[in-house]
């Protein structure tokens, strides 16, 4: 190996020193702050802090995705078995999100259900939500005092009446608009299960009125369904006659009202189908 003269080592030394001091300046701006390489991608950081989510921060108890149109696209009396455990959510105008999961509902197959608003396949302004595609609201007034909710399911004129909910959600909101709405209220606090036991209660605990007939379920921004967390076991569901049918000949005592089995929440409690469902 031939030996380097001083003079080359010296040099050679001063070069490296030159380069060195280079990188230093490209690496720092005159008050310090480092910046990248030119060969080197920036990353450019938000704005501001705003209410991003990170894929890789996502967690188990982020928001269930709402049911959509597949859900809703079955006959009505899969479809009222279905909906119960579902949760609906129904968010008022200040942000607040009331949630009651489904206990109690009603069958009402169309034209061929004497029983039905759209028996006989009669159409009109009043009923067109439930010949509209699976999941609109058929909202109608009843008594001049109350609304009923119903979904649309498949095959026209026929829909699914819900009855009672769970409420799981904003519960003291509900007993608020539940006070409000009762007629010659005594001024006594609604118990928990009073809140949503009935078709009517419901409407009103939730604020759903008029306003909400012929709306989407599956797109709306103001009510919706989720699915329910998944429990322990599959609960047990009665099959009943509906609740406050006349002048409807057999379908009176058709078993087309399903409720879960063992909840308070249910409106009307039928003992001897529950004693048919143990069989």
């Amino acid at each position: 190996m031939p030996v380097r003269s001083g003079t080359q080592l010296s040099r050679k030394l001063g070069l490296k020193k030159q380069r060195l001091l280079g990188a230093e300046q490209h690496q720092s701006t005159p008050d310090g702050t480092p910046t990248p390489s030119p060969k080197e991608p920036r990353l450019a950081l938000p704005n501001a802090l705003g209410p991003q989510r990170s894929i890789y921060f996502s967690s188990p108890r982020d928001p269930p995705a709402r049911l959509g149109l597949d859900f809703f696209d079955q006959p009505a009396v899969p479809l009222a078995r279905a909906f119960l455990g579902q949760v609906l959510v129904r968010r008022l105008d200040n942000g607040t999100e009331l949630r009651g999961r489904i206990v109690e509902t009603e069958a009402y197959l169309g034209p061929e259900d004497e029983a039905a608003h759209s028996r006989g396949g009669q159409q009109t302004p009043r009923n067109r939500g439930m010949f509209m595609k699976p999941g609109t609201l058929y909202v109608y007034f009843i008594y001049g005092m109350y609304f009923c909710m119903n979904v649309s399911s498949q095959g026209d004129g026929a829909c699914v009446l819900l009855r009672a909910l769970e409420p799981l959600g904003g519960l003291e909101t509900m007993r608020q608009l539940r006070s409000t709405s009762r007629k010659g209220s005594t001024g006594r606090a609604l118990k928990d299960r009073e809140l949503c036991s009935g078709p009517s209660k419901l409407c009103q605990a939730l604020a759903i009125d008029k306003s909400f007939d012929q709306r989407d379920l599956t797109t709306d921004k103001a009510v919706w369904l989720e699915h329910s967390p998944p429990g322990p076991r599959e609960p047990a569901v009665v099959a009943a006659a509906r609740v406050g049918i006349g002048n409807a000949g057999e379908w009176a005592q058709k078993p087309l009202r399903f409720y879960i089995q063992g909840s308070p929440w249910v409106s009307v409690v039928d003992r001897g189908a529950e004693q048919d469902t143990q069989v």
